[in-house]
């Protein structure tokens, strides 16, 4: 646990460093991320943004690396849902397109 905690303060001391090397411009992320221009860059001063807007902000700076876990998350829950038999046939999938007229 100590680790992650150490890893986390890291990355919130060196977010202003990983958003300038990003591709991405501030404006861009402080529009995505929601946050007030003049409250982003208070605390990208004084480093206190909450866990849920440094998350927010990776997974702006590293859309691979999110993708990647969001399928990796959704796999999973496919195999705990094909596990607990809640899934229909390739044939039922069809005919549940024809009757909504997609095929």
């Amino acid at each position: 646990m100590i680790q992650e905690i150490i890893a986390y303060r890291n990355i919130v001391n060196n977010i202003e460093d990983l958003m300038n090397k990003s591709p991405f411009k501030k404006g861009y992320i402080i529009e995505k991320v929601g946050i007030p221009s003049p409250t982003f860059y208070r605390k990208l001063k004084s480093r206190t943004f909450t866990p849920d807007e440094v998350l927010s902000i990776a997974k702006i700076l590293s859309p691979e690396e999110c993708f990647r876990l969001e399928l990796l998350a959704d796999i999973e829950q496919a195999k705990q849902e094909y596990v607990e038999g809640n899934f229909i046939t390739h044939e039922e999938m069809l005919l549940e397109l024809k009757r909504k007229k997609i095929i």
